[in-house]
């Protein structure tokens, strides 16, 4: 597990590496994937470290509402909104989860396949 100092999020949310910032307020920073799977591929992040959803305490359930809502208003922004987008959240390594910071995924742009993986 990456520790607070070393989290890229946590340093992107610092401003300590340079990122493609759509979004960033009191709670949540959301930036462009540097590998994206779909020609919209945005990561929002809360800016307080959590590793994963098992992470959140009782009472900080509202930071995922408010990432939800983080994600429809960059879809409508993008362009998005009407003709489709994921969001989503991979939880541990099996799930695809590769930096160890809670995060959600919008993705959208092209045709998306199902099932997902």
């Amino acid at each position: 597990m990456e520790d607070i100092e070393n989290c890229i999020f946590c340093r992107i949310v610092r401003r300590e590496i340079d990122s493609k910032v759509l979004l960033h307020d009191d709670h949540i920073t959301a930036f462009d994937d540097i590998n994206p799977v779909a020609p919209i591929h945005v990561l929002i992040v809360p800016n307080r470290h959590f590793g994963s959803l098992g992470d959140l305490q009782k009472g900080e359930e509202s930071l995922l509402g408010m990432m939800v809502q983080t994600g429809y208003r960059l879809a409508k922004q993008l362009g998005v909104e009407k003709s489709g987008f994921r969001l989503v959240i991979n939880n541990g390594p099996e799930a695809g989860q590769s930096v160890d910071h809670l995060h959600f995924h919008l993705i959208g742009g092209r045709r998306l396949g199902w099932p997902p993986g």
